[in-house]
């Protein structure tokens, strides 16, 4: 959430910060702005809602200047609003900020009393209060930054820019992203690496507590008064990424591009030739474990719902897992010997980090399923298992949580095997299952047109939609329903099928539609029970199965799409898909903003 980038160039910046600011539209916004030095003074411009709107106000009034920040604000504090929108600015520093600074009321309290005015509602102001009190006092700007760092707290991520002083641009960071970029006699500073593709690909990473002075001749890195180094790194992200192709949404592209992306993963993670799995060295011996405490927010947490069933089932293993906004509260005892995963597509998102960051002082072995190599949570982790993904765009994630599911299994099989609770044999099945994926989900793709049918005659005009799945299917049924409650607004709840007698079976009327995920595995014949009980109320079923799952059960649904025939183990994986193409064209039949949805962010990175 939010996006920041700056630039101290050589030529105009408006242009470039406006072009970086729409890579950067998928992490979620409500405001948008950019400020520049011109003549030395801060000038700004800033509009409520999408970029159109800032693009159209920088039309009617541009705006100069050679060095300059911008940001895609979502609000935090105070409500989306031109007044609430960044740059923050006074009349000696403007500033654009991510994340929340926590004591931010004690602050505001303190430079009220010294006479301070304050022209917004967010919690950013204090820190260009804080700044600009510093620099009233007779401190330079390097000394400004490096005393406010000693008083905020919070997750921040921020970038200043000074009146009067066209040669520097200052960043901090504390618990959320911030990368520089090198070019050739120009900096960058933004987000991450993404916003910064288009210009250099030379890009080194903030650590927490890091504040850097950028000059045209490169970045001055500091922790507290004491200068430090960070390793400038070669990107491989580039423009070309961002295209949506032939395709109307990211969303929609992304969902196509899992075949590929399921692929490469497999590619890291399974050796075809052996039909067995390989992971990275790791630290840990997975007989010793004691147990696995998987933790994630959102889709992600799904997915380590997914993988207790496989570690469990696979494995032997006792597994808990864990909402991290809850986890990192509740302290709950972790034993000696366990491991800890934490699972997330950015490897930024705060709740998780600060969970992964408790397991550690528990003497927890440090396991992360991240997309993006430099995250934090990445450099915290022992052992890094990376999805291969690519830049997901659309605020909803697909490719990044199939992508995912195939890490957690590929660990879980390594795991059952060093146990010696997987055979040889079963190892080798399971490998033929997983590289058998990509065929079905483009087969999964191909029905696109059932998808759309269902979408439009059943699901597009309810009020509300409910889930069922039982086992490792449950889950799937849960991301089902946050993917159509995420893209079309419309309330649906996800339920283990053997729960809906215990109250949700009240709300099954004949404006109900009910969607039933249902592979032909071991526990077939409960979820069908679970399909006659909400036959039997008037439920409008909507059947997702293989083609012994239809041929039994499809003559009693509304509607049914057969899906692939694959292994139980793997098909959570396969009918994700399904549920992605049942959101995605129901929000498609709405109307609503499919890639951007409203209210949400793709990184969170506050509380």
């Amino acid at each position: 959430m939010c996006g920041i980038i700056g630039i101290l160039g050589k030529a105009p910046v408006t242009p470039l910060l406006v072009e970086a600011l729409k890579r950067l539209e998928y992490r979620g916004y409500d405001s948008a702005g950019v400020a520049t030095l011109v003549n030395g003074h801060i000038e700004r411009r800033r509009a409520e809602g999408k970029l159109v709107n800032l693009e159209a106000r920088l039309v009617k009034e541009p705006l100069p200047g050679i060095i300059g920040i911008g940001h895609t604000r979502w609000a935090t504090h105070g409500k989306p609003s031109e007044r609430n929108a960044h740059p923050i600015a006074t009349d000696r520093v403007a500033i654009v900020h991510n994340g929340i600074i926590e004591n931010f009321q004690e602050l505001k309290d303190e430079l009220l009393a010294e006479g301070r005015r304050f022209e917004s509602d967010t919690d950013t102001e204090v820190v260009a209060q804080l700044l600009t009190s510093y620099l009233e006092h007779q401190m330079s700007p390097e000394e400004a930054m490096g005393n406010a760092m000693g008083h905020l707290r919070g997750a921040f991520a921020l970038v200043a820019l000074f009146s009067g002083r066209h040669d520097i641009l200052m960043g901090a960071r504390r618990g959320s992203s911030l990368a520089v970029g090198y070019g050739d006699g120009e900096m960058y500073i933004g987000t991450d690496a993404l916003a910064l593709a288009p210009f250099t690909s030379r890009v080194s990473y903030l650590e927490d507590d890091d504040w850097v002075v950028l000059k045209t001749d490169g970045a001055t890195v500091y922790q507290g008064t004491q200068k430090v180094k960070r390793p400038i790194k070669k990107s491989g992200l580039s423009g070309a990424l961002m295209g949506k192709g032939n395709h109307q949404h990211f969303m929609l592209k992304e969902i196509h591009e899992q075949p590929a992306v399921i692929g490469d993963t497999l590619h890291s993670y399974l050796d075809p030739a052996t039909r067995s799995v390989r992971l990275p060295a790791m630290p840990l011996d997975w007989s010793k474990v004691s147990r696995v405490t998987m933790t994630a927010c959102g889709t992600a947490f799904y997915a380590c719902m997914v993988a207790k069933y496989w570690f469990e089932k696979l494995a032997r293993m006792p597994v808990e897992i864990e909402v991290a906004s809850e986890f990192r509260y509740r302290e709950p005892p972790l034993p000696e010997g366990g491991v800890c995963i934490a699972v997330s597509q950015s490897g930024e998102t705060i709740d998780t980090l600060e969970a992964l960051r408790y397991a550690q002082s528990q003497k927890q072995t440090l396991l992360s399923v991240v997309n993006v190599p430099e995250s934090a949570i990445a450099r915290l982790s022992h052992v890094v298992l990376l999805t291969q993904a690519g830049p997901e765009i659309g605020v909803a994630s697909t490719k990044a949580f199939t992508t995912q599911l195939i890490v957690l299994l590929a660990a879980a099989i390594a795991a059952g095997r060093a146990r010696g609770t997987l055979s040889r044999e079963e190892e080798e099945r399971l490998a033929l299952a997983m590289i058998e994926l990509p065929a079905r989900v483009n087969e999964t793709l191909n029905m696109e047109e059932d998808y759309r049918r269902i979408a439009e005659n059943t699901l597009a005009a309810a009020r509300d939609v409910l889930y069922i799945g039982r086992g490792s299917s449950f889950p799937v049924a849960l991301e089902g329903a946050l993917k159509l409650k995420e893209l079309s607004y419309i309330h649906a709840e996800g339920y283990a099928g053997g729960e809906m007698k215990h109250g949700p079976i009240a709300l099954i009327d004949d404006a109900v539609p009910v969607v039933v995920v249902a592979p032909t595995d071991a526990i077939f014949d409960k979820i069908a029970s679970n399909f006659e009980q909400v036959r039997a109320r008037g439920g409008r079923l909507v059947l997702l199965s293989d083609k012994a799952g239809v041929a039994r059960l499809g003559a009693k649904a509304e509607t049914s799409i057969m899906v692939p025939d694959i292994d139980p183990i793997v098909a959570p994986i396969l009918y994700t898909v399904a549920v992605q193409l049942l959101a995605y064209y129901t929000a498609l039949a709405k109307g609503t903003d499919i890639d951007q949805p409203r209210n949400l962010a793709k990184s969170v990175t506050v509380e």
